[in-house]
């Protein structure tokens, strides 16, 4: 993409006028995407958009300028852009040597989306809705999108780093309404992994069209969750958002300095049920959040932030890092090369316990049975979030009975990671996600057994 040699004398340019740290980050990515609503195929596009970011570090000030002019000129010119931050400093030329990083290979791909036609693609769209549609008359709308993206990055700085990686990635998502006595209800399921187009041979696309229309069918004999602070179980795989959302943003270097983390000074305290261990993993192979290097160059790694309910280290960037004289975690994150990395999660999830899931139920008199949760919201500086469940059963006498509607999990990140007082062996990775943060979104996963927390505030409309 860019010479070697370009890349020196670019860091050379923006170190020119002082500074203490550059960095080119520059990536071509290549993306199709197709729609599907109501059996007729919307749209279809490609596109391929490719340019540098270049930041210029001088004390505690940043400067950042991109490009998507990725000739040596254009390189230069952004260069000088980011170091004009460091025109108070002293003039001289510093002279950067590169070493190319070994390659860190997490995701193995085997077909590449360039080269499937998107008349295969859209196969997929329509034999998901006719599979929603075979479940019955219940279904009234079905909706369907594929996307794909082939994106390649690399990144250079003065202290002499040079890495590459490539980021493949597939996502399908369906969305189903049913049509009762009781009105409209839905479903959702998707499918996303970094691995190549076939993911898609890997797994049954109609059955996950099938789940979803399920959900929507059941959910049309749905009556209101209750109201109150009762045990709450969330499945397998269903529950990592609350993780990611309620405690993860809380375990990121950037918002902990700056005070906006309940965990902030906590490392070696126990934060948690002895229960849990909560990992954040780059190199969980094929999932949505794994990559081969960070967006600033840096190896991914597997990254234990609670071990036994004790925190034992925090996700870190290069900045904050270097600052601190801590070991990197292969946690800087960036939308694209037009913004600046952050701390941002990979795959975040809580390890298996011991027990059997189908037990954890059987030995709660009276709760909510959480199947899927849906979008929330967390205050990371004390850790009160609010999610709503989308998929939800009642729990009586120790059995699913009741599916539940509208209804929201009410409570406290740290306060929900002590009170979990049970924890299955069945551990699953859940839906692809985009986390967003200061403006910018990022692919991640979570997922997590499926576990008991011992009391929750359930936010329902039963009387």
């Amino acid at each position: 993409m860019i010479e070697h040699e370009v890349l020196e004398r670019v860091l050379a340019t923006a170190l020119r006028k002082g500074g203490d740290f550059a960095e080119v980050y520059a990536e071509d990515k290549s993306s199709t995407s197709a729609g599907l609503d109501d059996g007729r195929v919307e749209q279809v596009s490609s596109g391929r958009d490719r340019g540098a970011g270049i930041r210029v570090v001088v004390g505690e000030t940043t400067g950042f300028a991109y490009t998507a002019d990725l000739s040596e000129a254009g390189l230069r010119a952004a260069a000088e852009a980011a170091s004009a931050v460091a025109s108070q400093g002293g003039a001289g030329t510093r002279v950067v040597s590169l070493t190319r990083s070994p390659a860190h290979v997490v995701n193995r791909i085997e077909i590449y989306p360039d080269t499937v036609g998107k008349a295969a693609k859209v196969s997929l769209l329509q034999r998901v809705d006719e599979a929603a549609r075979s479940m019955g008359g219940a279904i009234g709308q079905v909706s369907a999108g594929y996307a794909d993206s082939r994106k390649r990055i690399i990144v250079a700085n003065s202290d002499g780093l040079l890495a590459e990686d490539e980021q493949v990635r597939h996502i399908l998502r369906i969305s189903v309404v049913a049509n009762g006595d009781a009105g409209m209800q839905t479903g959702f399921e998707s499918l996303g992994h970094t691995i190549g187009f076939e993911l898609f041979d890997q797994h049954d696309v109609e059955e996950l069209a099938r789940t979803a229309a399920r959900q929507a069918i059941t959910k049309l004999r749905a009556r209101p969750a209750p109201s109150g602070a009762i045990p709450v179980v969330i499945k397998a795989g269903s529950g990592g958002v609350l993780f990611h959302e309620a405690c993860g943003h809380g375990l990121e270097a950037d918002l902990v300095s700056k005070g906006a983390s309940v965990y902030r000074g906590k490392v070696g305290e126990l934060v948690a049920s002895p229960l849990v261990t909560l990992v954040d993993d780059g190199t969980m192979a094929g999932e949505w959040g794994a990559i081969g290097i960070d967006d600033e160059g840096h190896p991914s790694q597997h990254n234990v932030l609670i071990q036994d309910g004790v925190l034992t280290d925090y996700m870190w960037d290069h900045l904050r890092a270097r600052k601190e004289g801590h070991a990197h975690s292969g946690n800087g994150r960036r939308q694209s090369y037009m913004h600046l990395p952050m701390v941002r999660m990979t795959n975040t999830y809580v390890l298996n316990g011991t027990e059997n899931a189908e037990d954890i139920i059987r030995d709660t008199p009276y709760g909510v049975y959480v199947a899927k949760l849906g979008g929330g919201s967390v205050n990371t500086a004390s850790g009160d979030f609010v999610f709503g469940m989308t998929e939800a059963y009642l729990i009586e006498n120790g059995e699913l009975t009741d599916p539940l509607r509208e209804g929201n999990l009410i409570g406290n990140g740290p306060q929900v990671l002590r009170d979990i007082d049970a924890l299955a062996n069945d551990f699953a990775m859940g839906n692809p996600g985009t986390c967003g943060k200061d403006g910018q979104g990022v692919p991640v996963g979570d997922g997590q057994p499926t576990l008991r927390v011992k009391s929750m505030t359930i936010g329902g409309t039963a009387a």
